[in-house]
């Protein structure tokens, strides 16, 4: 540590280690400066050591050496020159403000700039491996590096100057300055957790403040500028807490405001009560705490109509409109009936902090607790004239919800005001305090209302009533919300009713007499019914005759003289009352005039007086400097007569003289010279503490002696005491004793009494015993048949149950047989028409083979026959047709082929054809060609063709394979010929029996 004989050596010292880049040196060089106790006078050169000390501490980002050689500087300059650490903190502050904005704009410069080699590549493989080891985004990780440690030491720098500033009174405005910014700060880079611990610090400072009142420095809060810097200071930090949506901040915020003014025993100005209150209603709101918010708005009101002469007529409407929307959005019932007495109790402790916020002052006493009321409210809005000022669709609301009784058309005349006034609001002009009203918010506490009071007055008149026609009652909600509103108020006992979902009714209960609730509707349906009756059956009319009339037309004149007598004195007396009010508006004038005059009179005295005040407080100020001046000559002279006595070298050589200079020189001199009376002060304590530690080397022997002396002493009186209180613990005996053989005769008396006692209420016990034992056995027999009655109804139940369902199982199952039988028989019927199907193809492809080989056969002979060239005539190259003699086409079959049987049976020669066996019913059959000719049938080929999409009949293609063969049956032989008529009977009839088969 090096030691500089003046302090600008060691600020020369800590330029020369800045030029060489060691900065961390000549910070300590300067920070070993500041603390040491050698330089504890205050000197320019200090000041200017301080600035750079301050800059490197900032630059470094040294906040633990910046905090401690401010306090020291404080206490350096704390009582010569405050202003000086005003302007030292002030720097301080600016250069980490500065830093703080330039890490900021650099880090937005970092982002936006384009700082790559390779436009095509996104980014570096560095980069990527950042930011994958990272898991952060470039802007990110750029706030993490550059950003947040300049913040963190911005908020390092608010916390120190609070610090240093909590306790000077000097320095309050600084103070002041100090939370302002740090406020802006918080609210400018939305640092919500800083917020909250810049509140507690400011709460701790104030609460130390109170708590410690005897401290020199201290602020005054008494004192009206001092006041106003904390009001102000507290004011702004409700503000932004609003502003951050920290609604439980702003809570204690306003707690801070109240405890403040409730210190200093003092109202602030209208100006910022108006800022409370609107405030007020805002934390209200979010907390739902509908009451507080409308007497809030309600204190808002008074105070913007009485102190804010420039509010235009709109905004005073929309503030009103507020006010009484507020004040109806409160629920018309107490939520805390039923609560648990240790609910009731926090209740009541939380409408005595609320009260006391909003400016009641509420006693803990049951019969004071309705105070705060929704009743009380409304009443009063209604006596200050707050309904009013209101617009007309709100004093339209009013009157329905609070005056009229409309149960089935209350929702339907409610819903077009509340979309008028959802509307309604906006910002306010700038004579206002408030700067925006929105009248849309209250609408669905007001809807919630309506439903209320439509349930409320809906279950006065009827007991029964439809869901689907309550639903169409409240165009607001759906029935499932009017049933959850409905569970809360008769939660709350506020209506009585029941809904039946099964039947589609809503129940209506008895909230209490039956004259109560039906007084009004009962007179109203007597006027209705005494108007009807008179209508239906009116009263006759008696023909007028004079000699009825004439007896009584004395009485009437008389009547009606004195009728016009008694007008006439009503109208004299309502002269003079009119006259009477004028005189007293007259008089009222005056007294008012006189009162204007007497204000004004007031008030320019105050103002001379202020005068005089102002002149005579200048007059001090100037005399005081004056006497400040002579002080300061005296204590030079003084401190030149110290210097000749010491033989010291004057220290005024060539400075100018001011008062501010012959100040710092005298206190520094007196100083140095309390420095040197302190030294010798330890140098005398030194002496008296040898002097003493020798005095009581020489007094111990003899207070040992005293000591043994006052052992034996007491030794002596403890004996005697011992013996007198022996003595007397002997006679308390005897006297016991005496007592003891007086009382023992009233022994066995006693014990009789007991005896007695103890076998009456034995008695009385067995008694009640036998009853209660009786008792008992009635309950068990009468349960005991309720129980058998129970069982056998159980029983008979169970047994019922299970018949019905044996009947229903052997039902189902009787189904279930019948389904599986219908299935097996559709699976069988199914089965034998593939079979059949089977079967029939298979006969038609043998049936296709035979005539395959048949058609065959007869194409060869064709051939055969037309192959030779001898038999071809010489005509034969014309161009007629040559016709083929069925001889041809009987020619000898060749060998190995089959040949049918009419071929074979057919001689060769081209005589006619043998006539053909006779069918069945007696006709000759015709030959084949026959056939084909009288068109009864096509050739086979031509059948095949006609028959190839669909299966021809059994019977058919037998005829054609069997030569005439019309019912040959499916078992006969395929290549025989034959009739067969006798065979294809009993086919026949099987067919006809079971027609189901193909």
């Amino acid at each position: 540590m090096a030691n500089f004989a003046k302090p600008e050596n060691a600020l020369k010292r800590a330029e020369e280690l800045i030029n060489v880049g060691q900065k961390q040196d000549a910070l300590q060089a300067l920070h070993n400066l500041i603390t040491s106790k050698r330089y504890r006078a205050w000197h320019k050169p200090l000041e200017r050591i301080m600035f750079k000390y301050v800059e490197l501490c900032v630059d470094m980002r040294k906040g633990r050496f910046a905090k401690d050689g401010l306090i020291q500087y404080r206490i350096v300059c704390q009582h010569v020159n405050v202003s000086s650490l005003e302007e030292v903190i002030k720097h301080f502050m600016h250069l980490s403000t500065q830093k703080a904005e330039q890490a900021r704009s650099q880090a937005e410069a970092l982002e936006e700039a384009l700082d790559v080699d390779d436009l095509e590549a996104d980014k570096r493989p560095q980069d990527l491996m950042l930011s994958y080891v990272s898991g952060e985004k470039g802007k990110d990780r750029s706030d993490r590096e550059l950003v947040t440690p300049w913040f963190k030491f911005l908020w390092e720098t608010y916390r120190t100057v609070l610090e240093i500033l909590r306790n000077n009174s000097k320095l309050e405005a600084l103070y002041a300055m100090t939370a302002h910014r740090a406020f802006q700060f918080c609210k400018q880079y939305k640092r919500t957790t800083e917020f909250r611990r810049l509140c507690e610090i400011i709460r701790n400072h104030l609460a130390n403040l109170n708590k410690y009142k005897d401290q020199r420095d201290r602020p005054d809060l008494s004192a009206p500028e001092s006041l106003q810097l904390y009001l102000d200071t507290r004011f702004e930090q409700l503000k932004i807490a609003t502003e951050l949506g920290l609604w439980q901040e702003a809570f204690r915020s306003v707690e801070d405001i109240h405890g403040l003014m409730s210190i200093v025993k003092k109202t602030p100005k209208a100006s910022l009560m108006v800022v409370y209150y609107a405030k007020l209603t805002e934390i209200f709101w979010i907390s739902s705490s509908h009451l507080y918010h409308a007497y809030a708005w309600l204190n808002l009101f008074s105070l913007q109509k009485s102190f804010n002469k420039n509010l235009s007529q709109k905004d005073l409407q929309l503030i009103a409109s507020s006010v009484v929307l507020a004040a109806l959005s409160v629920t018309p019932y107490n939520q805390t009936r039923g609560a648990s007495h240790l609910e009731v109790e926090n209740e009541k402790e939380r409408n005595l902090r609320m009260s006391n916020l909003i400016g009641f002052n509420l006693e803990s006493k049951l019969e004071n607790r309705e105070v705060l009321s929704r009743s009380a409210v409304l009443t009063e809005l209604v006596s200050k004239g707050v309904l009013s000022c209101a617009t007309q669709e709100v004093k339209d609301l009013y009157h329905l919800l609070e005056n009229d009784f409309l149960p089935l058309d209350v929702a339907s005349k409610i819903h077009p005001l509340l979309m008028k006034i959802s509307k309604l609001g906006g910002k306010l002009t700038s004579a206002s305090s408030v700067p925006e009203v929105q009248l849309s918010q209250y609408v669905p506490s007001l809807e919630r209302l309506a439903t209320l009071r439509l349930l409320k007055q809906v279950s006065q008149l009827y007991e029964t009533m439809k869901i689907e026609s309550l639903s169409q009652m409240i165009p607001f909600f759906e029935f499932s919300m009017v049933e959850k509103i409905s569970v809360d108020a008769v939660k709350h006992n506020f209506i009585a009713m029941k809904v039946d979902h099964m039947k589609g009714a809503v129940l209506f209960g008895n909230m209490g007499l039956e004259s109560d609730k039906l007084q009004d509707h009962l007179t109203v349906f007597a006027e209705s019914l005494n108007k009807a009756r008179s209508m239906i059956y009116p009263a006759p009319k008696k023909a007028s005759k004079l000699c009825e009339v004439l007896p009584g037309l004395g009485e009437i004149v008389d009547k009606e003289h004195r009728r016009l007598l008694a007008r006439k004195s009503i109208i004299e007396k309502r002269k003079e009352e009119q006259e009477r009010q004028l005189l007293e508006m007259e008089r009222e004038e005056e007294s008012k005039r006189q009162h204007l005059l007497k204000k004004t009179e007031e008030a320019e005295k105050k103002r001379l007086a202020a005068m005089f005040e102002q002149q005579r407080a200048e007059r001090i100020r100037k005399e005081i400097e004056e006497r400040e001046l002579e002080e300061a000559q005296a204590l030079l002279q003084e401190t030149e007569k110290h210097l000749k006595r010491g033989k010291k070298k004057p220290i005024l050589d060539g400075e100018k003289l001011t008062k501010q200079t012959l100040i710092e020189r005298a206190l520094s001199e007196q100083l140095k010279e309390r420095q040197e009376q302190e030294k010798r002060l330890q140098k005398v304590a030194k002496t008296m503490d040898h002097l003493e530690r020798a005095k009581r080397e020489e007094a111990a022997p003899l207070i040992e002696a005293a000591f043994q002396r006052r052992l034996v002493e007491e030794k002596v009186l403890h004996e005697r005491e011992q013996q007198l209180e022996v003595e007397l613990s002997r006679q308390r005996h005897d006297g016991d004793l005496k007592e003891k053989n007086r009382l023992a005769r009233m022994l066995e008396n006693k014990m009789i009494f007991r005896e007695r006692v103890i076998s009456r209420r034995q008695a009385e016990f067995d008694q009640r015993r036998v009853e209660r034992e009786e008792r008992i056995k009635q309950i068990i027999q009468a349960r005991k048949q309720e129980r058998d009655i129970k069982r056998k109804k159980i029983f008979y139940v169970g047994s019922e149950e299970e018949r019905i369902k044996k009947m229903r199982e052997e039902e189902e199952a009787r189904k279930r047989e019948e389904a599986e039988r219908r299935r097996k028989e559709e699976a069988e019927h199914k089965a034998k028409m593939d079979e059949i199907a089977e079967k029939q193809r298979q006969r038609e492809r043998e049936l296709e083979e035979k005539e395959r080989l048949r058609r065959e056969a007869l194409l060869g002979r064709a051939l055969e026959g037309i192959s030779r060239p001898s038999e071809i005539p010489a005509g034969s190259h014309s161009t007629e047709p040559v016709v083929v003699a069925p001889a041809a086409a009987a020619a000898a079959p060749a060998p190995g082929k089959y040949v049918p049987r009419f071929r074979r049976e057919r001689p060769e020669s081209s005589g006619p054809a043998p006539p053909s066996e006779p069918d069945r019913w007696g006709k000759p059959a015709p030959s084949e060609p026959d056939r084909w000719a009288a068109g009864s049938r096509a050739p086979p080929f031509q059948s095949d063709r006609r028959t190839s999409g669909s299966r021809a009949p059994p019977q058919d293609s037998d005829r054609l394979a069997g030569g005439g063969s019309r019912a040959t049956p499916p078992d006969s032989n395929r290549f025989g010929g034959g009739s067969g008529s006798s065979k294809a009977e009993p086919w026949r009839s099987s067919r006809a029996r079971n027609p189901q088969r193909g």
